[in-house]
């Protein structure tokens, strides 16, 4: 009979990137066992990517997961009570996760988080561990201006001048991002083929983002994409410091922020984030780039 090893992630796409490494760590730990992935259907073209994972479970948010009595069941969703509490449900042999395990801190990286918290239970994870291949540079500039929350969504007006700025560029988005992605296409000058939003599902983007010169965003998915494939990025953070949520110390990435934190949850642009002027975006866009 086989040993089952159930991971609890239900968020996002630069979410699930962030636990990269610690899934990788829990394949060497446990390599008899079948890991399968609590996380929404609509990542699953990652999976192939990250190597860790055997199986997936469809699941959004902290729960309920769908599983009996896995032989561990490790939380890289949360702090908890309730993905504590919807992996405990699940009645597995052993827990791996804050609470019953280590203290939870608000000042570590997202993905320094997961490694520590299986480096409490003695499994070794390395933070750096998150590529998931290599671009060859030669697709185009990608400017994608969406973000989950308002709070993190630089003005279109400003991405469209950043875009006028540069050479061969595309405007990425998802179905919800599709007037905007037009906005900054026309304000831009772009031909409206450009707006790719709605256009491309997830493994349409990863294979656009694993090719690119260039990614341009805020504090969002695509970010991690372009991390994981070691794109030249320049990454717009307001609400939340890069220090937590940022690509690692590398030179093909720059990460701006005017020094404030603020609510990530807001319904307008963060104040930090708007202190962000256009020309340092461009300048940094051609100085990675180049």
């Amino acid at each position: 009979m086989a040993l089952e090893l159930v991971a609890l992630r239900g968020l996002g796409l630069g979410d699930l990137l962030t636990a990269v490494p610690a899934l990788r760590a829990l394949r060497r730990a446990f390599p008899r066992h079948r890991i399968t992935l609590a996380a929404p259907a609509t990542l699953g073209a990652l999976l192939p990517l990250i190597g860790a994972v055997d199986d997936q479970l469809d699941v959004s948010g902290p729960g309920p997961v769908p599983s009996e009595r896995p032989d561990i069941a490790v939380n890289l969703h949360g702090r908890g009570p309730q993905s504590v509490e919807a992996l405990r449900r699940t009645r597995p042999a052993r827990l791996l996760s804050h609470g019953p395990g280590p203290p939870w801190r608000d000042d570590v990286h997202e993905v320094r988080r997961w490694c520590d918290l299986l480096g409490w239970y003695g499994i070794e994870a390395d933070p750096a561990d998150l590529t998931l291949g290599e671009s060859d540079r030669k697709g185009p500039v990608i400017v994608h201006p969406g973000a989950s929350r308002a709070a993190r969504r630089w003005p279109p007006g400003r991405f469209a001048r950043v875009a006028a700025a540069l050479d061969d560029v595309v405007v990425t988005g998802g179905p919800g991002e599709v007037p905007l992605a037009r906005e900054v296409a026309e304000l831009a000058g772009l031909p409206a083929g450009r707006a790719l939003a709605g256009r491309t599902d997830l493994a349409g983007l990863i294979d656009l983002v694993s090719g690119a010169r260039l990614v341009v965003c805020g504090d969002t998915g695509v970010a991690h994409l372009a991390t994981a494939f070691r794109v030249p990025s320049v990454v717009l953070f307001g609400p939340v410091s890069p220090a937590l949520w940022g690509p690692p110390p590398d030179r093909r990435h720059v990460a701006l922020w005017a020094g404030s934190s603020g609510d990530p949850h807001g319904d307008r642009p963060d104040p930090g984030l708007l202190k962000i002027e256009v020309s340092e975006v461009v300048d940094a866009a051609l100085e990675v780039i180049t």
